[in-house]
C-alpha cells in the first residue's frame, strides 16, 4: 500500500493515521449531521416571531408547519439522486463538500429572506443538503466501522442528530429573545465553519491506504461476518436472478428487513417533527412562553439523547429490531398522557417537561437500532453474493433510501400535527401521535 502511495509522486498528508482514524471520521459524520440537524431545527421557535416581524404575515400553526414540511420535500428529492451519485463516486469527500455548500447557501437565504417564497426556498435546499450529508456520511461510516461496531458508530450518529433536532430550538429561542434574528444565523454560521474544516481535514479509508501501510489505516469490515438473512426473508433463487439486473436502490425494496427499517425510520422522524412544530405554540398558548421557554422546553428531550451509543451497543448485542420495537412501545403511554397537563402553574410545567423526557427517552431507542439494521441488511446481501452491488456496495443507495423515508416522516409530522392542532385540538395530537408506534410493532411482527 505503501508503494501505492510512493508510486503516486505524492506527499503524505500530514496526520494521516488521525485524519483516517475510525474516531476521527465518527466524529466528523456526526458533527455534519448535527451541523445539517441543528440548522433545521434553529429556526423551529423563531418562525412563529418572525414570520410576523419580517414577512408580515399571521403566526398559525398551519403555515409553519408547511415551512417546515418543504424541507422534508427537499430531502425525498434529493435523496434518490444522492444515493446514486455516491454510489458511483469514486471519493465520498466530494460529494460530502457538495452537501455543505448547499447547506450554507441555503443557510444565507434563511438568513436574508423577508417573504414566504424566499424562506420556502431557503427550506427547499436545506432538505437537499440533507440527503446529501445522511447519504454520504453515512456511507462513509459504515466504510470505516467493522459491523460489530455499527450499532454504537449509529448511536452516536443518532445522538448527535437528537441532539440537533431538539438543541436547536433550544439556543434559537434563547438567542432569539436576546439577540434578535441575525444573531440566530451568526451562530448557524459558526457550525458550518466548524463542519468545513473538519470535512476538509477527513481522510476516508481507501484513500488513506494509497500512503499507510496496512496496519495505519482503520480496516472496515465491508461483509457479514454473523446474522445472515431469515429464511422466511430470503428470495427465492428465480426472483434473486430477476432483482439482480435492477439498480440496487430497488433491488434493496424487496427484503422485508429492509421495509420494516425504512417504517420505522418513517415513524421516527413524524414523531419528532411533530414535535418541533406543536410544541412550541403549545406552551406559547397553554402556559404563555416566549421564545427562550419555547426553546428551554426541548431540554428534557434532549438529555435522553445522550444514551445512544448505549442503545447502540444493546443493538450489537441483542439484535436492531429487539432493541427498536422497544423503544416504540415505550413511546406510547407517555405520548397520550401529554395531553394532562393543565393550564400554567409551576406543577404542571414540571409535569410536562418530565413527560417530554420519558417521550425523549422512547426516541432515543429507536434510531440506533434502526440505523444498524439497515446497515446489516446491506452486509447480509453482500456476503451472499459478494460484488452484487459493485465496487462501492450498496450503503449509499440504502441510506439514501432511509433519507426518504425520513423525509417522507419530516413532511408528514408537520402537516398531519399541524392540521390536527389548529382544527382539532392538542388533545387529538397527542392521541394520533401515541398510537403511531404501535404500526412499527406491528409491521416487524410477521
Amino acid at each position: 500500500m505503501a508503494e501505492d502511495g510512493a508510486r503516486t509522486g505524492r506527499k503524505k498528508p500530514l496526520f494521516l493515521k488521525f485524519r483516517s482514524g475510525k474516531s476521527f471520521i465518527i466524529t466528523v459524520v456526526a458533527m455534519a449531521v448535527f451541523t445539517d440537524i441543528f440548522l433545521y431545527g434553529l429556526v423551529v421557535p423563531v418562525f412563529p416571531f418572525a414570520l410576523q416581524e419580517r414577512a408580515n404575515v399571521p403566526a398559525e400553526t398551519v403555515r409553519i408547519s408547511v415551512l417546515l414540511a418543504v424541507y422534508g420535500a427537499g430531502l425525498f428529492v434529493g435523496s434518490p439522486m444522492c444515493g446514486y451519485i455516491a454510489g458511483k463516486s469514486p471519493s465520498r469527500q466530494a460529494p460530502f463538500m457538495a452537501g455543505l455548500a448547499t447547506l450554507a447557501g441555503s443557510t444565507v437565504m434563511l438568513c436574508v429572506g423577508s417573504s414566504i417564497p424566499v424562506l420556502v426556498v431557503g427550506r427547499l435546499f436545506q432538505g437537499i443538503s440533507a440527503a446529501i450529508v445522511w447519504t454520504v456520511g453515512l456511507a462513509l461510516l459504515v466504510d470505516t466501522v467493522g459491523r460489530d461496531e455499527v450499532g454504537e458508530a449509529m448511536g452516536i450518529v443518532a445522538m448527535s442528530m437528537s441532539l440537533g433536532i431538539f438543541l436547536a430550538p433550544l439556543l434559537g429561542g434563547v438567542v432569539y429573545e436576546n439577540g434578535g434574528y441575525f444573531a440566530v444565523f451568526a451562530m448557524a454560521f459558526s457550525f458550518i465553519g466548524v463542519d468545513i474544516i473538519l470535512r476538509i481535514i477527513v481522510i476516508e479509508k481507501k484513500t488513506a491506504k494509497l500512503y499507510a501501510d496496512p496496519e495505519e489505516v482503520v480496516s472496515g469490515d465491508p461483509v457479514s461476518n454473523g446474522q445472515s438473512l431469515d429464511p422466511a426473508q430470503a428470495t427465492p433463487a428465480a426472483s434473486q436472478r430477476w432483482t439482480e439486473k435492477l439498480p440496487p436502490i430497488v433491488t434493496l425494496l424487496c427484503y422485508p428487513r429492509l421495509l420494516s427499517a425504512l417504517w420505522g425510520t418513517l415513524m421516527q422522524a413524524v414523531l419528532s417533527t411533530s414535535f418541533e412544530t406543536t410544541v412550541p405554540m403549545y406552551i406559547k398558548d397553554n402556559f404563555g412562553f416566549g421564545p427562550t421557554g419555547a426553546g428551554l422546553v426541548f431540554l428534557p428531550i434532549i438529555i435522553p439523547s445522550f444514551l445512544g451509543p448505549l442503545v447502540g451497543k444493546m443493538s450489537d448485542r441483542y439484535g436492531p429490531r429487539l432493541v427498536a420495537t422497544a423503544g416504540f412501545i415505550f413511546l406510547v403511554p407517555f405520548l397520550i398522557m401529554l395531553r394532562l397537563p393543565g393550564k400554567h402553574t409551576l406543577n404542571q410545567v414540571v409535569f410536562f417537561c418530565a413527560l417530554l423526557a420519558l417521550c425523549g427517552t422512547g426516541l432515543a431507542g429507536v434510531m440506533p437500532p434502526v440505523m444498524a439494521e439497515i446497515t446489516n441488511v446491506v452486509r447480509d446481501l453482500e456476503a451472499k453474493k459478494p460484488g452484487r452491488f459493485g465496487k462501492n456496495g450498496a450503503f449509499a443507495q440504502a441510506y439514501s433510501l432511509c433519507n426518504i423515508a425520513f423525509a417522507g416522516g419530516s413532511l408528514v409530522g408537520p402537516l398531519l400535527a399541524g392540521f390536527l392542532k389548529e382544527n382539532v385540538g392538542w388533545n387529538a395530537v397527542t392521541l394520533v401521535l401515541g398510537k403511531l408506534p404501535l404500526l412499527p410493532k406491528l409491521s416487524s411482527a410477521g
